[in-house]
């Protein structure tokens, strides 16, 4: 009579639970539109009335997360298996301090849900009723009080149904709970804790976000920002709805427990659940698009910051290079430096008080510009100590072009070519550093070496062409150096060729006629050396001919090379390193010149230099002749096979003149100022004149903008 009794109940208890899911359904529906949702958040708004009261929600988030991981249905399936071990860090002292401040209201909130669970009552009504017992709290404090209540019943639950096969507690407290008879219907259950998982992981979510906005640097970003202003007005739904789902969920469990599996035959409370769980996951994404939004704010105030901070720190004195250099190469990275010799990780401290040259560029250097600066480097060591200078290279990339394993493999490769200090990853190279290095020290494209002395003053903005023109001789690299080393240079055979080729500057102590050509017009480059070495036999000088070739030295320039080698034409330089150094070092000239102020009318070298520029921009042949350091005659290539072609003409001067004054004089008539030359002016960072004269015909020239790429 009594198992009668009870049964009846309990088929009562399951037909007016399931009316009450019914109700509930249809009040979900029912607050799911707009105007009923302004009530709702009105209601909500009522019971918020903080105090100032301060919880530490991220450590409590942290356990949270912790009993959600571990407490799954998948136990159901795997009885005897344990899921990944988390992070212990929710078990540390503080957490377990904070706790004991917390335990009277989470077992306050967790016991409140039960009773209005398991007493019918209306999941709004509910919520409304909790938010009033929170209503001291902060928004994310609630939110977080109520989803640690939940983790505690959650957490019970699945720690009997863990245990139920292998503690005799537990396996008693299970009995009581039915969760024997729960088990044994897993393909009934399956629906129903899959919306579960998905409601809970929505919840944590949106949860995760309100303590983010919460944890938002005021300093940064103020409540009054747009940005903030906008996601402060979300945050009482996001928190109405997600502890309104807790409630739900909540209720499963406990009608779960209470009514056994017959409670849960259909789909209809894994619909309601999945109906949450998409309201809650979409108020999950418009909050992830406004932290969005805010993280960027925050950025934009930092990368402000930093700028100002770096330009500031600029302008002063200091002791030593430490602040510049940490300002330069801030990171969250203790070691954001690699030593490309030893290959290990270091602190900007091993550059403390030294010479620094900041070596920064993008990662498409060309394989000839570091390989002779790699060179330089390699043998300013040589013989000494301890170089007196360091070069640390700074990758600058474009943050809009994605970091793929191609541009890794790059930048790797070209770490490893690198004997000095380097940025560990282009990464750690602030966006703040970047900018500053494009707007003050003029980064485009060309590489560029910046050398601060022991304090961290900016003594030369780019001692590059310095490094490529004089090598270590412009050691320390200061525009001091740089304009000392100009007054003491002539232009002179020696000072071009420099020591590219050794052979060259023991041929001008020999007194040798020297000539160095280019172009590459095969035809004139055949009529040019044949015309010479004849000019030459007749007028009896040991002459030796060198072919440069120009300053893109690509597939014509190598198959110049080729008919040069093939019919014996001259010598000519195989390693095209040397090649690009030749033309190198001439741009450097006039880059060094330009900061300097020079011009073709008040400094001889750079019309020398201009002239051989406009050499190299021209579609002809040219050549330079010289004998020693004095006499030197330059011309372009159809003028001077013509003049040597009537050598006949004027050889009977070349015995009282000499043959470098006698072609000179014999060049004379052959000028002409219908059409001198172009002029291919290297990248400058804006610094052309708005006039150049030309080096020939000393008129202005005509300005134009070429971009020029790596086409032959």
């Amino acid at each position: 009579m009594a198992s009668s009794a009870l049964a009846s109940a309990s088929a009562a208890a399951a037909a007016a639970a399931q009316m009450q899911k019914m109700q509930l359904m249809k009040g979900e529906r029912h607050l799911f539109s707009s105007s009923d949702d302004n009530i709702v958040m009105k209601q909500t708004l009522e019971t918020h009335s903080p105090d100032g009261r301060e919880v530490d929600v991220r450590s409590l988030l942290y356990l949270i997360e912790d009993i959600m991981q571990r407490a799954t249905p998948a136990i159901l399936e795997t009885p005897h298996t344990h899921l990944e071990v988390m992070e212990d860090r929710a078990h540390h002292a503080a957490v377990v301090g904070m706790l004991e401040a917390l335990a009277y209201p989470i077992h306050r909130i967790a016991a409140e849900i039960t009773y209005k669970c398991t007493s019918g009552g209306d999941a709004h009504a509910t919520t409304i009723a909790l938010l009033h017992t929170l209503s001291n709290y902060a928004w994310d404090a609630k939110v977080i009080l109520v989803l640690a209540a939940f983790a505690v019943t959650y957490g019970e639950f699945w720690l009997t149904a863990q245990l139920h096969t292998i503690n005799p507690l537990a396996k008693s407290v299970s009995l009581l709970k039915q969760l024997p008879d729960i088990f044994e219907h897993t393909h009934l259950l399956k629906p129903r804790f899959d919306a579960i998982n998905n409601l809970i992981k929505a919840m944590v979510d949106v949860t995760k976000c309100i303590v983010e906005f919460k944890e938002l640097p005021s300093e940064y970003i103020s409540p009054e920002s747009p940005d903030m202003s906008m996601a402060m007005t979300h945050i009482p739904t996001a928190v109405y709805w997600t502890i309104r789902s807790i409630v739900a969920c909540s209720s499963q469990i406990i009608m779960l427990v209470g009514l056994g599996h017959e409670y849960i035959s259909s789909t209809t409370e894994a619909w309601e659940l999945s109906s949450l769980a998409h309201k809650v996951s979409n108020i999950h994404r418009h909050l992830t698009k406004q932290l969005a939004l805010c993280h960027h704010h925050i950025d934009e105030k930092k990368h402000i910051e930093t700028y100002q901070t770096l330009a500031r720190l600029f302008e002063v004195a200091h002791l030593d290079n430490l602040k510049i250099l940490r300002a330069l190469m801030q990171s969250k990275d203790d070691l954001p430096l690699s030593d490309g010799t030893r290959k290990k990780r270091v602190g900007v401290d091993m550059l403390r008080r030294k010479i620094v040259m900041l070596f920064i560029s993008d990662l498409d250097i060309p394989q000839e510009e570091l390989l002779v600066l790699v060179q330089i480097y390699n043998d300013t060591h040589q013989g000494k100590l301890e170089r007196p200078y360091e070069i640390v290279w700074l990758p600058v990339i474009d943050r809009h072009i994605p970091w793929n394993s191609g541009r890794e493999e790059t930048f790797n490769r070209l770490a490893s070519m690198m004997p000095w200090y380097l940025m560990h990853h282009p990464s750690l190279l602030d966006r703040a550093v970047i900018k500053y290095i494009r707007d003050v020290w003029h980064f485009e494209k060309k590489p560029l070496l910046v050398v601060l002395d022991p304090q961290g003053k900016v003594v030369n903005p780019n001692a590059l062409h310095m490094m490529w023109i004089w090598g270590t001789l412009a050691f320390p690299f200061t525009s001091n150096r740089e304009a000392a080393l100009w007054n003491e240079e002539t232009w002179r055979l020696e000072f071009l060729a420099d020591e590219i080729d050794p052979v060259i500057l023991t041929w001008v102590r020999e007194g040798r006629y020297v000539c160095l050509y280019g172009g590459e017009d095969i035809d004139w480059i055949r009529r040019f050396a044949t015309s010479l070495r004849r000019v030459a036999q007749e007028a009896k000088i040991p002459l030796e001919m060198v072919y440069v070739g120009k300053s893109n030295p690509k597939e014509r320039v190598k198959k110049a090379v080729g008919v040069i080698a093939a019919e014996k034409l001259s010598g000519y330089w195989q390693d095209p390193v040397m090649v690009w150094f030749f033309w190198v070092r001439l741009e450097s000239m006039w880059h060094s010149k330009m900061q300097h102020g020079k011009s073709i009318e008040d400094d001889t070298i750079m019309q020398e230099v201009m002239t051989m520029l406009s050499f190299d921009g021209s579609d002809e042949g040219w050549a330079v002749i010289s004998r020693g350091s004095v006499e030197m005659v330059k011309s372009q290539g159809k003028k001077l096979v013509d003049c040597l072609t009537q050598f006949d003409a004027w050889k009977e001067t070349v015995e009282t003149e000499g043959f470098i004054p006698a072609l000179t004089n014999a060049l004379i008539p052959y000028h002409t100022h219908e059409h001198c030359t172009r002029l291919i002016l290297p990248g400058d960072n804006g610094r052309i004149k708005h006039q150049v004269i030309c080096a020939q015909c000393k008129r202005p020239m005509e300005k134009f903008i070429l971009y020029r790429c790596c086409n032959d």
